[in-house]
């Protein structure tokens, strides 16, 4: 990952750190030698003011990529997960699906190191790069071309537990800042001048994927078994969570409806590890013009590449799939498949100095939930 800039306005001046790294083969397509593309990268970074993108074909393009990262980028899922530090549950008076979930979980957090070692994380920040593509549009049973080349970026994440934390993807020119600071959490795109989009805290999808073990523990302790399925040669259990009414319901808004959301993680019964992490949810969204228009995500994650950072066992590569389907009264049908592809380069634990205040939302976010 390329974490620095030359300094164009002073040659003596000392190189510029970017807020976001970008992956080395990202920087290494931008010219044929190191001026030339260190000149196109600054170009690149000034080309996210308003004044550039407000051009109906930037725009289209701009649009295009902020679906992509809010859709496989920086997706939340509609509950909160316990921050509890020793993930246990009683057995007793549990049925047999359930009791087997909880055992499933404890060998799962002896896999990734042991609740001490878990325990003892209270922080964390993480780079790494990303590579997204998408699938040809299909509205009803017609094919509508768009551009289907693999797009690549670059993410820096910082947490403090579940519903603390930020989010900077950079992909391809476009900017995705989210967070959630405990009492709502947002997502703003750099590159639009719509408004921030808000809602109750919850988790980001990205730390379910094998980056953040006690919050897979702590979201898996009350699913049940519902049996076995082969992931990558790897013979695994397979867990079930629903989302209850009442979540469900808390975390919907004015302007939408969570009907249904559905949680899978299946682990190895050789390892103990996460291999796969799937989701499936269905909104109603309300608008004036129609009864409601229905839009279905269905997310499957194979996560791989499990490295020990200070003894704590995480995933360090995956890759994405994600399913859009649009459908409703009033409304054509619109089916888009998704991929993602990742990769973390840096974990660093328990940061020094990582305070309550670095993850406060915008100052318009504010003024709009006073």
């Amino acid at each position: 990952m390329r974490k620095l800039c030359p300094n164009f306005d002073r040659e003596d001046g000392l190189e510029t750190i970017l807020e976001v790294p970008i992956p080395e083969e990202m920087f290494a397509s931008m010219g044929s030698n190191l001026a030339l593309r260190c000149q196109n990268m600054l170009t690149w970074m000034k080309a996210q003011t308003a004044d550039k993108w407000s051009s109906p074909i930037i725009a289209g393009r701009f649009n295009e990529l902020s679906f992509l990262l809010y859709i496989v980028g920086s997706p939340l899922i509609p509950l909160q997960v316990r921050v509890d530090n020793s993930v246990h549950r009683p057995i007793r008076d549990s049925s047999i699906e359930a009791s087997t979930a909880k055992y499933i979980v404890q060998q799962y957090i002896a896999a990734t190191g042991g609740q001490p070692a878990l325990s003892s994380v209270n922080s964390m920040c993480a780079i790494g790069e990303v590579k997204i593509s998408a699938s040809e549009f299909y509205q009803s049973d017609l094919r509508v071309k768009v551009g289907t080349t693999e797009e690549m970026g670059g993410f820096v994440l910082w947490q403090k537990n579940p519903d603390l934390w930020w989010l900077e993807l950079v992909v391809s020119g476009c900017k995705v800042i989210s967070g959630s600071n405990g009492k709502l959490s947002w997502r703003q795109c750099s590159n639009q001048q719509s408004d921030i989009s808000k809602g109750a805290p919850r988790p980001l999808r990205r730390f379910l994927q094998g980056l953040d073990p006690r919050s897979i523990a702590n979201l898996f302790i009350d699913a049940v078994c519902i049996g076995e399925k082969i992931i990558n040669n790897e013979d695994c259990f397979i867990l079930k969570l629903e989302t209850s009414r009442a979540v469900r319901e808390a975390q919907s808004g004015p302007k939408f409806e969570i009907i249904h959301h559905t949680i899978w993680g299946y682990f190895s019964q050789r390892s103990g590890l996460l291999m796969q992490f799937e989701d499936s949810r269905l909104l109603r969204t309300n608008t004036e013009k129609d009864d409601g228009v229905f839009w279905e995500t269905s997310s499957e994650s194979v996560i791989q590449d499990y490295k020990y950072v200070d003894g704590v066992n995480i995933a360090h590569s995956g890759k994405t799939q994600v399913r859009v389907f649009r459908y409703g009264s009033g409304s054509a049908s619109h089916k888009r498949e998704l991929a993602e592809t990742w990769k973390i380069d840096e974990v660093n634990f328990n940061v020094w100095g990582l305070s309550n205040d670095f993850f406060l939302p915008p100052l318009d976010c504010i003024r709009n939930n006073l």
